[in-house]
Parts: structure tokens; C-alpha cells; sequence
């Protein structure tokens, strides 16, 4: 299968994939356990972003991964999620839709297989309910005051900032309000000026 590949040479996204150091090993139990848990879920397997992606027709509902210190299962709308048993975090601060369970033994793995698949097939009902969940507009980011200031005396800018799409402008916001010197936030926005000039992302 397409997603094999992961449980013996990991995602692939570093030096360390297919050999002996590669995290994936470290969790290879508790991985194995959790992917039996998701395809006797009923949903289908695939490969997406190097690791193994459960979909239900074709919508992504969850991806297998693992951390240094954990095996993880992230729900891509874990946010909308009633959460019962709380065993789902937050990847970062400003994570808007993704959520995810952490493991760390087979045991803990083998103790909440039950909650596991009613989390699943809630995060199917979910996917089958239409429902999304509603990001905030880039305008209702904390923006630095150094952008504001720039965004007013730099008309070029402004015209091409806002004419980024909403996660372009979202991931500068982010990126320029997350150096906690203001000198920092002036460096990254005169780094990325003229990347935000060509109407590209950080990630283009």
C-alpha cells in the first residue's frame, strides 16, 4: 500500500528517514496499533504531506505521525470536535483547526482504542455534516504596530499585502508578530517585502 512506506522508512522529511534513527522506529508499536484502529474505522488509507492520511471519500479526516516524544494522531478538524475524554491539544498558539492525540505506550494505546474510534467516527460525521470550521480573516490577527506603521507610509506594499490571499497575509502576520524585538519584526519585513511585491507566500 501507498502509506507502507512510512512505517518502515518514516515521512521522509529529514536525514534521518529510512534508517535505524528514524523516529518513527521508536513508536512502531504504538503506530501499528493505531493504524489497525483507523482502518477497522472504515476509512481509507493514503499517503499525503510523507505520512499516512485516513480519508472518508475524499475528504482528509486524520494523519498518523509521530513526534520525538510521541506517536500522534492529528484530526484536520479536531477544533470542532466535543473532545469528552480531553485528549486532544493544540499544535500551536494560533492553531485554528487541527488537534491532536498523543501516545506514548502501547498500553495507553491499547486503554483509549475506544475513545480513539468515537472520536473517529465523530470527525467522520463531521466530514459528512458539511460543517467548517471559520478561520479568522487576517484582519482579525494580532498584527504588529511595525506592520501597521509600514502598511501606512508604503502604499506599494499595502496594495500588494492585501492582495495576497487570506493565509498568505495570515502566515506574514504571524511570522512578522512572532520577534519579540521590534528591530527583529522590521528586518523579517524588510526581508520579505519584495516577496509579498511578487503576491507570494512564505511557503511559494
Amino acid at each position: 500500500m501507498e502509506a507502507d512506506v512510512f512505517f518502515t522508512d518514516g515521512c521522509g522529511r529529514c536525514p534521518l528517514g529510512g534508517t535505524p534513527g528514524c523516529k518513527v522506529h521508536q513508536w512502531r508499536e504504538e503506530v501499528l496499533m493505531l493504524r489497525e484502529i483507523l482502518l477497522q474505522s472504515g476509512l481509507t488509507e493514503t499517503r499525503k504531506w510523507g505520512v499516512p492520511c485516513y480519508v472518508h471519500g475524499k475528504k482528509n479526516v486524520v494523519l498518523l505521525s509521530v513526534l520525538k516524544e510521541s506517536a500522534t494522531l492529528s484530526f484536520l478538524k479536531g477544533a470542532l470536535l466535543s473532545d469528552p475524554a480531553k485528549l486532544l491539544h493544540k499544535p500551536g498558539e494560533n492553531s485554528q483547526a487541527a488537534r491532536y492525540m498523543k501516545f506514548t505506550s502501547p498500553d495507553q494505546v491499547l486503554a483509549q482504542s475506544a475513545e480513539i474510534s468515537a472520536y473517529v467516527r465523530e470527525a467522520v460525521k463531521l466530514e459528512e455534516s458539511g460543517q467548517k470550521v471559520v478561520f479568522k480573516a487576517p484582519q482579525d490577527q494580532a498584527m504588529c504596530d511595525e506592520l501597521q506603521e509600514v502598511l501606512k507610509s508604503d502604499v506599494e506594499l499595502n496594495t500588494a499585502f492585501y492582495a495576497l490571499t487570506p493565509g498568505r497575509q495570515r502566515g506574514y502576520i504571524l511570522f512578522f508578530g512572532g520577534a519579540k524585538q521590534a528591530k527583529t519584526r522590521m528586518e523579517r519585513i524588510d526581508k520579505w517585502r519584495d516577496k509579498i511585491l511578487q503576491g507570494k507566500g512564505m511557503q511559494d
